[in-house]
């Protein structure tokens, strides 16, 4: 009967939890730079009292990093990694023994995209990340990427 219950409460939990709106909203821009070349630009805002984490996690954290993926496109070649930009936080949590790279409030995941021909295109593909305030964390989410390069 124990069991039963715990398997209920956190059966329970995870219902509430994947109903609950996200406190991360993204928005996915396209800026030319040159002949031929965009940054996309994916703007994560985050609401009060919760953090994003980074692409790069020290070795101790055990939290989900964000990762993005972008589909194969053939008018399109990714130069360079995704910088951030934004102000990191170097969370340590001592009595636990865990460490993180995160943000608060917003920051800009920075791509540099080439275009090998003069025709209008999109990007797409995915980001997976994950979001926790001092209390708890959130399920990792994944949101679709779709922007028209021109």
């Amino acid at each position: 009967m124990k069991n039963l219950l715990i398997i209920s409460a956190l059966f329970g939990s995870s219902l509430v939890a994947k109903a609950q709106i996200s406190p991360i909203s993204w928005t996915f821009t396209t800026v030319k730079t040159g002949d031929k070349m965009y940054d996309l630009k994916m703007v994560a805002t985050i609401q009060d009292k919760w953090h994003l984490y980074s692409q790069t996690q020290p070795e101790d954290a055990v939290i989900i990093p964000t990762t993005f993926v972008f589909n194969a496109n053939p008018l399109l070649k990714l130069e360079g990694k995704i910088q951030e930009q934004g102000k990191m936080e170097k969370f340590t949590d001592k009595s636990l023994g865990i460490s993180a790279n995160q943000y608060a409030e917003t920051v800009t995941f920075v791509q540099k995209i080439k275009l090998k021909a003069n025709a209008k295109t999109k990007l797409t593909g995915t980001v997976e990340y994950q979001t926790c305030d001092d209390k708890k964390c959130l399920p990792p989410k994944k949101v679709n990427i779709s922007v028209e390069v021109k």
